[in-house]
């Protein structure tokens, strides 16, 4: 492990190597409360479907380009949500979701309305209506029907604290660098090599 990576292991807050596992949502914590909230996305088996890096650098390929630009949407849909750090990875993204307390922008219609779905405009609705969009369009591009391309949950981090919040953006940025010892990077899991799906490109 480099030096960087090394040093964002140790002064964060929490243990990056839990990245790719799904995290247990707070008993009775209300997740349309205003605050700072770090996501992580991780694609179904882990393929890698939106580029590479290359020199510590994110290479995004087409389908890359459909989670970022549908991750820059998210405040189009909601209002009350601002984007702070984020970086989308081969296979999966990292991002923080700031919920504030004022609507501004112009509102339109959310792509999930669910009637027992997750609370409106909570953390839940919001990571559910980018997932349900990424995935419609990359179904669209590569013929197939109705395949979600994310693993089922999705980890989350409630930030309490500015330096957390600190610490975390530098995670975000440096992540491309740090691939290789990547929790999510498939060489770590050799034996879990199949295909979700095959680009047609």
């Amino acid at each position: 492990m480099n030096k960087t990576c090394d040093r964002l292991h140790l002064t964060m807050p929490y243990d990056p190597q839990k990245h790719h596992r799904c995290s247990i949502r707070l008993k009775g914590y209300d997740y349309t409360q205003p605050g700072a909230y770090y996501i992580t996305l991780s694609t179904k088996t882990r393929q890698c479907l939106f580029g590479d890096v290359t020199k510590g650098e994110m290479r995004l390929n087409s389908l890359g380009y459909i989670a970022f630009s549908c991750w820059q949407a998210i405040p189009n849909h909601f209002p009350h949500v601002e984007l702070d750090a984020f970086v989308i990875m081969p296979n999966h993204l990292h991002g923080i979701l700031v919920i504030s307390d004022t609507i501004v922008g112009a509102t339109q219609a959310s792509p999930l309305r669910h009637p027992c779905g997750p609370t409106p405009k909570s953390v839940g609705a919001i990571v559910g209506s980018y997932k349900a969009a990424v995935s419609k369009r990359i179904n669209s591009i590569c013929n197939t029907q109705s395949n979600s391309i994310w693993q089922r949950n999705y980890y989350e981090h409630i930030n309490r604290a500015q330096e957390s919040l600190h610490n975390i953006r530098q995670y975000i940025v440096e992540n491309p660098r740090c691939w290789t010892e990547d929790p999510e990077n498939p060489q770590h899991y050799p034996e879990n090599q199949e295909l979700l799906l095959a680009p047609p490109f």
